[in-house]
């Protein structure tokens, strides 16, 4: 069965600078097998954010945005209208992270997977799993 997934932006920007690790192996079997789902919104995001400088200790900056590419060709872009964003309630205690759950609901996701305590603190939300990266890789094992 494949399942309809959003990353958050602090599970791949762990799995970008950390080859192997828990937030890697979970985006690799999503994009092997499981639609990803993105937007302008989180895709710009995340090329933003992987542009820091202080990232560079990690790895090259050409390393992580090649992983910003290969999210951009490898995932759906679904259109976040300002109505969708609108209706995210319960909204998340991080305002800027509601971009995220108006992506789910835009795109009728099936699993948000995220590192951040503000996202996973919501689950389930609406219906839809918001899950560790380790939790996500269990989940799918099963």
């Amino acid at each position: 069965m494949s399942l309809r997934i959003v990353f958050d932006n602090s599970t791949l920007v762990g799995a970008s600078i950390r080859p192997d690790s828990t937030p890697d192996q979970a985006l690799q079997c999503a994009l092997g097998s499981h639609e990803l789902l993105v937007s302008t919104e989180t895709l710009a995001e995340l090329e933003r954010i992987l542009k820091k400088p202080h990232l560079d200790r990690y790895a090259t900056i050409e390393k992580r945005m090649r992983l910003a590419q290969i999210i951009a060709r490898n995932s759906t872009l679904v259109a976040v209208s300002p109505a969708d964003l609108g209706a995210v309630h319960p909204n998340c205690r991080d305002a800027s992270d509601d971009k995220f759950l108006a992506l789910c609901l835009a795109a009728n996701a099936d699993v948000l997977v995220s590192s951040d305590q503000d996202l996973l603190v919501l689950h389930p939300w609406r219906g839809i799993a918001i899950l560790t990266p380790a939790q996500f890789l269990q989940a799918l094992r099963k």
